[in-house]
Order: C-alpha cells, then sequence, then structure tokens
C-alpha cells in the first residue's frame, strides 16, 4: 500500500493561491495514478483532480478546472496540486490517493491526515 502525507494548507483570501504537496511512501509511486480528494464540512469526499503515473493525461473536476494544476515528480514520490483563484467553496479538507484509474476516479489506499484549505470571503 501506498501511505501519503499532505502538506501545504492554510488560510488565504478569495482570488489567492495555495500549493498543496503529498509525499508517499512506496517505492512503485512512480507506476501508480494520484489523485487529489477534498472533503467540505457535511459533504461527500470528492476527486478534485488526477494524475496518471507519466504525467501524460490529467482529470479535474468541472468545479476547478482552468484554476487547479495537478503535477507529480516520481523521483521524489511526490504528487502536487496548485491552486489559484480561489474561492470560498474551495473550503475543505484536501487529501491525496492512490487512484484505480483516471476513469473510475476511485480511491485505492489508506488515507492521510489531509491538509485543510480555508478560502476567506
Amino acid at each position: 500500500q501506498v501511505h501519503v502525507a499532505e502538506s501545504g494548507g492554510g488560510l488565504v483570501q478569495a482570488g489567492g493561491s495555495l500549493r498543496l504537496s503529498c509525499v508517499a511512501s512506496q517505492r512503485t509511486f512512480s507506476t501508480r495514478v494520484m489523485g487529489w480528494f477534498r472533503q467540505a464540512p457535511g459533504t461527500e469526499r470528492e476527486l478534485v483532480a488526477g494524475i496518471n503515473w507519466s504525467a501524460t493525461s490529467t482529470y479535474y473536476a468541472d468545479s476547478v478546472k482552468g484554476r487547479f494544476t495537478i503535477s507529480r515528480d516520481n523521483v521524489e514520490k511526490a504528487v502536487y496540486l496548485q491552486m489559484n483563484s480561489l474561492k470560498p467553496e474551495d473550503t475543505a479538507v484536501y487529501y491525496c490517493n492512490v487512484l484505480y484509474s483516471l476513469d473510475s476516479r476511485s480511491p485505492s489506499g489508506p488515507w492521510g491526515q489531509g491538509t485543510q484549505v480555508t478560502v476567506s470571503s
């Protein structure tokens, strides 16, 4: 299993930017599809972005298209989420996880503790 640790969250004003990082533990990280999820209070966890192992294919939820960018560094075993033009509705705990595939968009590993993102209006 791939264990992950997220970081980079914080409090930011609407229109601001944050870059989230996720470092994974497993040597086979470079072969895994990875994704960023978020969960706001009272809502289900949702996938906001995914990236295949070679970074040649990505997925974005409609709500973040054009504002968020997912990337990865297989040498560092890390995946990143650059978030620009943040909105109050982006406020949530953000998690990364392994995906079965970009098509399934389903998580397949254990959850980390996540990182809180709060966007003030």
